[in-house]
């Protein structure tokens, strides 16, 4: 019998574990490494392991895989815990600029990609907290 891909979760159609570090692994690179992320960059800690473990263990659970983020934090109450930056339509649009470019180097499939993306702004934009 064969599992039709949409009867798997994201984190299954990614690849678990390994592509979901891949791609945030990627993400912060690019947050790092383009000069026109450094509005997003600057809202970071210098070292940014924390980030980089949340981020993993919140997309894990996100895309349905183990609840990492939540058995170890609770709920992820996004919008709320970044309520302390100030995000607007630059901030959005810089961190969909590196997710988008993560995608695009980490995850082959390309249906899988575009579903990201989509849900990646959906939830990106809902982070903006002023107007700009």
């Amino acid at each position: 019998m064969q599992i039709s891909p949409s009867s798997l979760t994201h984190y299954q159609r990614i690849g678990g574990e390994e592509k979901v570090r891949a791609l945030v692994r990627r993400f912060y690179q690019l947050m790092d490494e383009l000069p026109e992320t450094y509005g997003i960059r600057k809202l970071h800690a210098e070292d940014l392991q924390g980030a980089t473990d949340k981020l993993f263990k919140f997309l894990t659970g996100w895309m349905g895989g183990p609840p990492l983020y939540v058995d170890q934090y609770g709920h992820p109450m996004l919008r709320g815990r970044h309520l302390p930056f100030s995000i607007g339509a630059a901030e959005r649009d810089q961190w969909l600029l590196c997710m988008n470019q993560a995608l695009d180097e980490v995850v082959e499939d390309a249906a899988l990609r575009q579903e990201l993306s989509a849900a990646f702004a959906k939830v990106a934009d809902h982070m903006r907290n002023r107007e700009g």
